[in-house]
């Protein structure tokens, strides 16, 4: 009997500390302020929780990246997501000021959710949709990828073995899925690849559907063809993953 309370509470023990290793999510919201004259300020973003190194890597990255985008990545203005939101509304009260007739509301609507978590791995998408004045608005997406065992934020071709090699595979793909014919340029239906050459975009995600390659509005295509997306099936790219990240 001696023994089963001890082996009880050996395994409980490591199921407290598997417990407090252990990397979970909770939804967290802030909001601008709520008054007639002030810029609607929409944020919902997942916090990492939990004692493993790279909780502090995530909401460190995602709050640097709202920052950016709520103060046009001028650096210095804000020093936490509280006083980017701050910020941005004092610089529309001071527009709005010099030019009420003229002027429209500001809205920022940003959310932000994990599309992939395995024990190496996660994967954040987060949606941007601001109006700052203008003829119309913009939407930015961006896909981050962490590093659970190191605790950092991954350079979208970290994931990759081949960088070569993944990139003629997603050429392929992209030409298939936007019917490029074979041995045309890359921009021959009106694509804008810079040199007329194919390459990868600066975002690159991991979800359950796959390794999606994303183009934001004006990288390859203009503001009126949107954003460009390809999901690659995982089951035809984890050849091309680094080793440690193929699940």
């Amino acid at each position: 009997m001696k023994y089963f309370f001890i082996i009880s509470g050996m395994l409980f023990l490591l199921l407290s500390c598997s417990e407090e290793e252990s990397l979970f999510f909770e939804s967290v919201e802030y909001h601008g302020q709520n008054c007639k004259d002030c810029p609607q300020v929409m944020i919902t973003i997942p916090e990492a929780m939990g004692k493993e190194k790279s909780v502090a890597t995530i909401n460190t990255a995602l709050h640097e990246e709202i920052i950016a985008i709520l103060t046009n990545g001028e650096s210095g203005q804000a020093a936490s997501l509280e006083e980017a939101v701050t910020v941005f509304e004092k610089e529309y009260k001071e527009i709005r000021d010099k030019f009420s007739d003229e002027m429209a509301g500001w809205k920022a609507d940003i959310r932000a959710g994990v599309t992939y978590q395995d024990p190496q791995l996660v994967s954040v998408s987060m949606e941007a949709d601001m109006f700052t004045g203008g003829a119309h608005g913009y939407q930015v997406t961006r896909l981050m990828n962490f590093d659970r065992e190191k605790g950092v934020e991954l350079e979208p071709l970290q994931l990759f073995q081949d960088e070569d090699a993944f990139k003629k595979f997603a050429e392929l793909r992209f030409r298939e899925q936007e019917k490029i014919p074979e041995g045309s340029s890359i921009n021959s239906t009106g694509f804008m690849f810079a040199d007329d050459e194919f390459y990868l975009p600066e975002n690159i995600g991991i979800s359950g559907n796959g390794i999606t390659l994303l183009y934001n509005e004006y990288e390859v295509a203009s503001y009126a063809d949107g954003r460009v997306t390809l999901t690659l099936p995982m089951e035809q790219v984890r050849d091309y993953l680094k080793p440690r990240f193929r699940s």
